[in-house]
């Protein structure tokens, strides 16, 4: 009797051994067009060999993925993504590293906001500086040729057009230094404030 048990029991295990290989070997490929459309086979076409693809068991379950060679924009691509993501990797860690808390973050964003504001100013001042002497230049270039209405009004003196030239290439000059000085300090700010939510996220994270 303890022998038949054994031999229907041994028999039994192969059976779903058998039924549980020939479930689970029935493998099936999935892949996408290039229309979109997503396709299922036994095999993949050869004009789709260098898709992705995955590959499915008898129950429909990935169990298996094959990446698609990529076109050299797509791995540029690629390249760009996982430069971005050691960046944003190493900006966290110096975050970290150099803050205690959200405050120390805020306090340093307001020393640099409040340097680059005084900056701003300086640079008004002496943009409103050379705004004076250029009117003043521009007035007194009104009574020479060829500003003048005078039909014998002179020529304007050389050293008069140099300095009119000079001092109008400086107010340009230092009109676009002011606008970059703001473009500094919104974006200064812009990216402050970012490290602030990124140090919030890091450190809730931390405390699970």
């Amino acid at each position: 009797m303890l022998a038949l048990a054994v031999a229907v029991a041994a028999a039994a295990a192969a059976a779903a051994s058998s039924a549980g290989s020939s479930s689970g070997g029935a493998q099936t490929y999935r892949w996408t067009d290039d229309k979109g459309v997503v396709h299922y086979g036994d095999s993949v076409p050869a004009e789709y060999a260098d898709k992705e693809r995955s590959l499915l068991n008898g129950q429909g379950v990935e169990i298996g993925h094959v990446e698609g060679r990529k076109s050299a924009a797509e791995q540029a691509k690629a390249a760009q993504a996982a430069q971005a993501a050691r960046e944003r990797a190493q900006h966290d860690q110096t975050l970290l590293a150099s803050y205690g808390s959200t405050k120390e973050i805020e306090t340093v964003r307001d020393e640099r906001l409040a340097q680059i504001d005084g900056q701003l100013q300086a640079s008004a001042t002496y943009i409103d500086t050379l705004n004076t002497r250029l009117g003043a230049l521009q007035e007194r270039a009104m009574q020479f040729q060829p500003y003048s209405d005078l039909s014998n009004a002179r020529r304007m003196p050389d050293d008069l057009a140099e300095d009119l030239v000079h001092t109008s290439n400086e107010v340009h000059n230092q009109r676009k230094a002011l606008d970059a000085k703001r473009k500094e300090q919104a974006d200064t700010r812009a990216q402050f404030d970012a490290d602030i939510q990124r140090y919030r996220e890091l450190t809730s994270k931390s405390r699970f």
